[in-house]
């Protein structure tokens, strides 16, 4: 079997195959998906004794067996991780929890917390907590509209929505970034629901107090025995797991979080992973962030009367694809989604999604709502589509095989198209019935992705110690298809940061307000997925092979100036997102001597 069979075409997946290999030569411990499917766990069990408002009591499990361990030895002192993200290992099941968690306990013991937020920590020094319980509103938000059902609200910080930088060690506070103590506020936090690609387990237990807050982790196992053994290690009764369904060679990679507080749940879509550096803590990467605060309904009728939003119904979707149990994917209307109605929550299911739907608690849709489908679902939905040119500019931190019929389908969602303008176009050019798209459309001129040059990492804080989550192969960079004149310098507004985030900003030349899609999604098939169409029975299915969520954030519409003085990416996008990095027209395609960041080469 060559190496095209192996991965099924997939040139994303025989990256993460490839990273994995260079990483066992290493010998690191860093646990990236394999080529086993993975299937759902055994349900989880969610209380339902007289109502179902199970987030708001939060989730009973069934009972787990630990496995006997030999406890290793551990610093009596929770340490820096490492700067970069090539030193620091990953894998929920590397750990000895028990111990880890015992002395955690005992050093939480000694220690007394501060009335006011301490400075922040050098790089060199270890990592204090910080237990600041209030944050400024500043950062972009949209105002409010809609109406709301009776609730708590006097209490909420973001409870129309904003999206935020992560704060980075060294760079001053400008009311635009927002650190990992505010965002999970240990001390009223109830419940968590956290999703990641790479975890560092000691870390994510100095942030939450599992001895009051429950956690359901929801992670990547590529067999049965590798989730039996991370649930065997679980520190607390209170820490439990998802494993949601897996093709070869896909990846967990969604971050989302659920936030469950006494009288509000809070949506936190990262682009960032749960490790330290992705959280600015070392002081040499950031990544941005969506989170909006939403109220408890507390009247019981309001409660038992309350829909969701088109934002809450595919939370809803992705939550139940993933395998959480239905009564706390239920319990999400007991909070009023009322001021997410001008957002969209954006996502891509690690499985094939038929345009029949799947959904069992939710109410079914016509389209595929899956992927770069998904995508396009949600431009037209919150009337963002058009049919003239648009002008795209999509920071990735990692870059797959990528082809212009690939980009051609990202480039027609973001118009609005839910996938079959490019699927009748392939299928016409197959038939050689339609020449290739007119030069005077070429989305060669309009869409442009960012990513670093070596130079860039190179001369980063971090330098290329730093950099192990930033990836392309030279292999896919030097192919005659590799679309290398859309490629732009990727470099952050705050000098010296290298970029993990994922942020795809649209402007069209009409009337249609500018857009910004945030999450974890990199520019990849893998993360987009490929719609196909049965030509038996019309079926269409939309196949991604990762697990993905973003939102998509809308402003107003454009002044005429506006629109015909073009302003820059910082100006078009004011008040809608706070753009990380540098406008820059720099490209590899004619300079010889810029070549971009290989992974495997460092």
């Amino acid at each position: 079997m060559d190496d095209a069979d192996l991965f099924d075409g997939d040139d994303d997946a025989a990256l993460r195959y490839a990273i994995e290999l260079s990483l066992q030569e290493a010998g690191q411990s860093i646990e990236l998906p394999s080529s086993k499917d993975a299937t759902a766990t055994g349900s989880i069990v969610i209380s339902s004794d007289d109502e179902d408002d199970d987030l708001d009591r939060g989730p009973r499990f069934p009972s787990t067996t630990p496995k006997t361990q030999t406890p290793g030895a551990q610093s009596s002192e929770l340490k820096q991780p490492a700067i970069g993200p090539v030193q620091t290992p990953s894998g929920l099941a590397s750990l000895d929890r028990k111990r880890m968690e015992e002395e955690r306990l005992a050093r939480l013991g000694k220690r007394k917390v501060p009335n006011s937020a301490e400075s922040s920590p050098a790089p060199s020094q270890k990592v204090k907590v910080h237990h600041q319980t209030t944050a400024g509103q500043s950062g972009s938000a949209i105002p409010s509209q809609g109406f709301h059902p009776p609730a708590a609200k006097s209490s909420l910080q973001y409870p129309r929505g904003a999206v935020k930088k992560t704060w980075a060690y060294g760079y001053p506070r400008n009311g635009d970034d927002i650190k990992i103590e505010e965002v999970l506020r240990r001390d009223e936090l109830q419940l968590a629901v956290l999703s990641s690609y790479q975890w560092d387990e000691e870390w994510l237990l100095s942030k939450v107090d599992v001895r009051k807050t429950k956690l359901l982790l929801v992670a990547f196992a590529d067999n049965e025995l590798k989730k039996q053994q991370i649930a065997a290690n679980a520190p607390s009764s209170n820490v439990r797991f998802c494993f949601p369904p897996m093709l070869p060679y896909g990846a967990m990679h969604s971050k989302l979080q659920l936030l469950k507080y006494s009288n509000s749940l809070r949506i936190v879509v990262p682009s960032g992973n749960l490790m330290p550096y992705d959280w600015g803590e070392t002081g040499v990467m950031e990544n941005i962030l969506f989170l909006i605060d939403l109220p408890y309904i507390t009247d019981p009728k309001l409660r038992s009367e309350n829909t969701l939003t088109p934002f809450g119904h595919d939370l809803s979707c992705f939550l139940e694809a993933q395998g959480l149990d239905q009564g706390l994917v239920k319990s999400l209307k007991n909070y009023d989604f009322s001021e997410t109605g001008r957002y969209a929550f954006v996502h891509s299911i690690g499985q094939p999604v038929n345009d029949d739907r799947w959904s069992k608690t939710v109410k079914p849709m016509a389209d595929v709502t899956s992927g770069c489908c998904g995508l396009g679902t949600a431009v037209s939905n919150l009337s963002l589509g058009t049919t003239t040119d648009i002008e795209i500019d999509y920071a990735a931190s990692s870059l797959g095989a990528l082809k212009e019929d690939f980009l051609r389908a990202i480039y027609y969602a973001a118009q609005g198209d839910s996938g079959m303008r490019r699927h009748k176009e392939r299928a016409a050019i197959a038939a050689r019935r339609l020449a290739a798209p007119a030069a005077s459309s070429d989305i060669k001129t309009r869409f442009r992705i960012y990513f670093p040059s070596y130079d860039t990492v190179a001369s980063s804080r971090g330098g290329t110690q730093s950099a192990g989550t930033i990836c392309v192969q030279r292999d896919w960079w030097e192919a005659p298809t590799f679309p290398r004149g859309m490629i732009r310098e990727c470099k952050s507004v705050r000098p010296g940061l290298l970029m993990h985030s994922k942020v795809m900003l649209v402007r069209a030349g009409d009337s249609t307000p500018a857009w910004a899609y945030v999450g974890s999604a990199n520019i990849s098939e893998s993360a987009w997925g490929r719609l196909t169409v049965d030509k038996k029975t019309g079926q269409k299915k939309m196949t991604c092979r990762n697990w993905e969520c973003g939102v998509l954030v809308s402003g107003t519409k454009p002044s005429l100036t506006a629109r015909y003085e073009k302003p820059d990416l910082a100006s078009a996008f004011a008040g809608i997102i706070p753009v990380p990095m540098k406008e820059s027209v720099d490209g590899y395609g004619a300079d010889q001597d810029r070549k971009p960041w290989y992974y495997r080469e460092a």
